[in-house]
């Protein structure tokens, strides 16, 4: 992002007819300033568009620098993976963080404002959060320096995936195992609920109609179910979609935290996953392992690092290419998907676990291996698992 030439505390200083360290003082809150010269000094501050620099200031201080990292609902699990990276990332530079957590766009219409307008930091992270032309015209006026991580914003380096490839790659993966009735779980906002502008869920939802009609396969809408994101109502939908006459074999949620809902909703229904239901999710967040999900894995804290490490190299005054850096996707292979009636011994609800499935924790992340019990082991894929009850 080219930074365009701003006024100096020097041309402030000029056009107010004072000294700079008087200019430095007014805007410090430096008590030794006559009224009328502060008033002067903050109008001809306002009328140029001065915005002062925090990182010249800080290193004239020797003081730590600081970058702000503007996520969404900042307690999922996908949030708190690209943060992790970021933070390390700059850590690691020694910068200090500020976060600024969005659930509204009154949210983040706020923090950017505060952004842009005050300089608050010498740089920003924007995780997964929609920039209009406004925000950005914003940033680039203040001449801060500026990166996306899972958005795409026009001239603002960005790390991104494809989610409608994603959305075909985990279709086509229980295509070819034999699925042909496929149900999909994923996000619609509300009406009456202002859009932050995700496209996310939406995009891997073409991903799949795509892939289905690619396979010949004309697209049902009533094996489509959206909805608030979160795995209660993840599990409510496809609770719907299990109560069908002709319910589908297989379920792609748009994310793990959505398929832990739809498991949920297998074990309450009484289909056994995998033998009576397959599921795949996005995302590969920690617990997906726990829960031997198969799933989309996108690397998450990849993603936050790599927004870091990019915003760093600006902050250096380095160029950043390529503007658009796409990382990859993949389909991890987990005993949560398998071909259609597959047969399980001893039958009732079930889900296959790794050996170390125990170990999976609560919503409060406290251990849970009391509430399952070891039914019997079994080969599947040529990987060792269990069979597990829910007892508890």
């Amino acid at each position: 992002m080219r930074t365009p030439d701003r006024p100096t505390i020097a041309d402030v200083a000029a056009t107010a007819g004072v000294g700079t360290g008087t200019v430095s003082r007014v805007l410090n809150g430096g008590v030794n300033v006559r009224e009328s010269t502060r008033l002067k000094v903050l109008e001809v501050i306002k009328r140029l568009g001065y915005r002062p620099s925090h990182l010249a200031a800080a290193l004239s201080r020797g003081s730590a620098r600081t970058v702000a990292i503007l996520v969404p609902h900042l307690t999922r699990p996908s949030t708190v993976a690209r943060l992790a990276g970021a933070l390390a990332v700059l850590d690691e530079q020694r910068y200090d963080t500020i976060v600024c957590n969005v659930d509204t766009r009154e949210q983040r219409d706020h923090h950017l404002a505060a952004l842009t307008a005050r300089h608050r930091a010498d740089g920003v992270i924007v995780v997964s959060i929609y920039l209009d032309k406004q925000h950005l015209e914003a940033f680039h006026r203040g001449a801060i320096p500026l990166v996306t991580v899972d958005a795409v914003a026009a001239g603002v380096p960005q790390t991104i995936i494809d989610d409608m490839a994603g959305g075909r790659l985990a279709t086509a993966h229980l295509l070819e195992l034999g699925h042909r009735r496929i149900g999909f779980v994923g996000d619609a906002i509300p009406r009456g609920e202002p859009d932050l502008g995700f496209t996310s869920s939406r995009r891997r939802l073409l991903g799949y109609r795509r892939e289905l009609a690619a396979a010949g396969i004309d697209p049902d809408p009533e094996l489509v179910r959206l909805g608030p994101h979160g795995p209660a109502v993840a599990a409510e939908l496809a609770d719907q979609l299990l109560r069908l006459p002709d319910p589908p074999t297989a379920i792609f949620a748009a994310s793990d935290t959505q398929a832990m809902g739809v498991l949920s909703a297998a074990e309450r229904r009484g289909f056994p996953v995998p033998g009576k239901l397959s599921v795949v999710g996005f995302d590969d967040i920690e617990s997906a392992a726990l829960l031997n999900l198969s799933t989309v894995r996108q690397p998450l804290e990849h993603s936050g690092g790599e927004g870091a490490r990019r915003l760093c190299a600006l902050l250096h005054g380095a160029k950043v290419r390529p503007i658009r850096q796409q990382l990859p996707l993949r389909i991890v292979r987990r005993s949560s998907s398998a071909r259609p009636g597959l047969d399980l011994p001893g039958g009732g609800p079930s889900h296959l676990f790794a050996a170390d499935a125990s170990r999976m924790p609560d919503e409060r992340g406290r251990s849970r291996s009391h509430a399952f019990r070891r039914v019997s082991d079994i080969r599947l894929g040529g990987q060792n698992a269990c069979r597990m009850e829910w007892v508890a």
